[in-house]
């Protein structure tokens, strides 16, 4: 997967996904930003959550079991020195509808523990190149 994400003024961003769709990111006022999208780590809470609330659906359909409604309340704990990484990220997930427990928290512990791709990438080496005016960068990062 690639894509190209563009420096729009001050600290805002914005990018298209491979898949068409725009992603505006910004910094908050008190750090030089104009609060004109999202925070990356927002959008890194919400992609968590998206990723195995998709896997849950998923894996409940294949067991023809199907929620009347289903919302997740997420909470991410934050390390207090740089980089901030995320330290623990809890998500509650709510369903409603005629659902055994035992198969809805077999479809958790599978997207969990196996198929969630966002989750697992959190611990992936980060690698990272450079240009400047167009010119490679010659260490590698």
């Amino acid at each position: 997967m690639e894509l190209t994400i563009k420096w729009n003024d001050k600290m805002a961003f914005s990018g298209t996904t491979p898949s068409g769709h725009e992603i505006k990111m910004d910094a908050a006022a008190e750090i030089g930003g104009e609060n004109t999208g999202a925070r990356p780590t927002e959008l890194l809470l919400n992609a968590v959550a998206g990723c195995t609330g998709i896997d849950i659906i998923s894996i409940l359909q294949k067991m023809r079991l199907e929620p009347k409604s289903f919302h997740m309340d997420v909470k991410g704990d934050r390390a207090d020195d740089h980089p901030k990484r995320f330290t623990d990220i809890h998500i509650h997930y709510a369903l409603e509808g005629d659902l055994p427990e035992e198969k809805v928290v077999r479809a958790i512990q599978l997207s969990k523990d196996k198929y969630c791709s966002v989750s697992h990438s959190l611990n992936a080496n980060l690698t990272a190149s450079y240009s400047i005016n167009g010119v490679k960068g010659e260490k590698n990062l």
